[in-house]
């Protein structure tokens, strides 16, 4: 993000409505790849390549804040790759880390990996250092630290059934590895805001929050969410979960949230309600069915009706439900700047 479009953005956290809306966006390798005409292991691969699909973006599309702006990424491999898991990169397809434990009773073979050195995290610093001077040529800034959720990881290194069935019938050993997750990603965090100095807000990504129901979001999700964006001292404190986030967002406060990118399949009102004034909103359109394969004309009526839905637009930025999909052309874009 430039340093206006972040001004912007602190303005939005203490309540100023800004006209128009603004329009914001979480992007990483699922949309740019294939947006910028470049095979996903080549993004992956080659920093130059990476560097170059985040820049024309920006320049394609100045009036979009992207979230968080240079995600120096790899896939769903990134935190589960310090723990050892095994990461997969086909050439055209999303990486994926396969699962690193059989049973529960292995997670007392796992230690806290050192985010310095280990997996691919090492690479994510040092990609970000290597680009930062073209970055800030170009009026942009490095905002955020940016980590999957702990039951996210702790998903992939277990396997996402097993972890959400040993909530049930493993609780001592679900929390003794959220408990050890939490740690690395607080450890994590704190390295990338350590690194960058420009660094003012964290986003955290964990859509299995939305998997559980309210007795075991108080046990199992609360704690440690509330312990990672209590870690850092920084401005924005985001949190993405794109699957069912009633009870997230009754929880924003709790857990120091200050932003909540949601699914689309809650209303803006609705998540208004129960967040409460103070938490930024980044939503609501549709982001397959609308942005991905609309029309611009579709695009057009679903911005209206979201910002028609909501009329205190204070704590609002204009994006999907959900992280950016792959296959959203310039036009449908286009089109959601025009609509605010």
């Amino acid at each position: 993000m430039t340093d206006p479009q972040w001004t912007d953005l602190l303005r939005v956290l203490a309540g100023q409505r800004i006209e128009p809306t603004p329009v914001g966006l979480i992007v990483d390798s699922p949309w740019l790849p294939g947006w910028a005409g470049m095979s996903m292991l080549d993004y992956f691969a080659d920093e130059s390549c990476w560097l170059e699909a985040n820049l024309r973006a920006c320049r394609r599309f100045p009036e979009v804040w992207f979230l968080p702006g240079f995600w120096a990424e790899y896939g769903m491999c990134t935190e589960p790759s310090a723990f050892g898991a095994k990461c997969i990169f086909p050439e055209r397809e999303f990486p994926f880390a396969e699962k690193l434990l059989d049973r529960h009773a292995q997670i007392q073979r796992l230690k806290k990996p050192n985010c310095r050195s280990d997996g691919l995290l090492p690479l994510v610093v040092k990609r970000l250092e290597r680009a930062r001077p073209k970055i800030e040529a170009a009026g942009h800034r490095i905002r955020f630290a940016v980590s999957r959720g702990p039951m996210n990881i702790a998903s992939y290194l277990l396997g996402h059934t097993e972890f959400l069935e040993g909530i049930k019938t493993e609780p001592e050993w679900t929390h003794r590895l959220l408990a050890l997750v939490t740690d690395f990603i607080v450890d994590w965090l704190r390295y990338q805001a350590e690194r960058f100095d420009s660094i003012d807000g964290v986003l955290v990504l964990d859509d299995l929050v939305g998997f559980v129901g309210l007795a075991d979001f108080q046990s199992f999700a609360l704690p440690y969410l509330t312990q990672i964006f209590g870690a850092v001292q920084v401005s924005i404190k985001a949190l993405h979960n794109d699957a069912h986030g009633l009870l997230t967002a009754r929880h924003l406060r709790a857990m120091g949230a200050n932003l909540f990118n949601f699914s689309f399949e809650h209303s803006l009102p609705q998540i208004r309600a129960l967040a409460g004034e103070g938490v930024i909103l980044l939503g609501n359109i549709p982001p397959r069915d609308v942005l991905a394969q609309g029309t611009p004309d579709e695009v057009r009526r679903s911005a209206a009706e979201a910002l028609a839905s909501l009329p205190d637009r204070r704590w609002l930025i204009l994006s999907a439900g959900g992280g950016t999909p792959p296959g959203v052309p310039s036009e449908n874009l286009d089109a959601l700047v025009a609509a605010r």
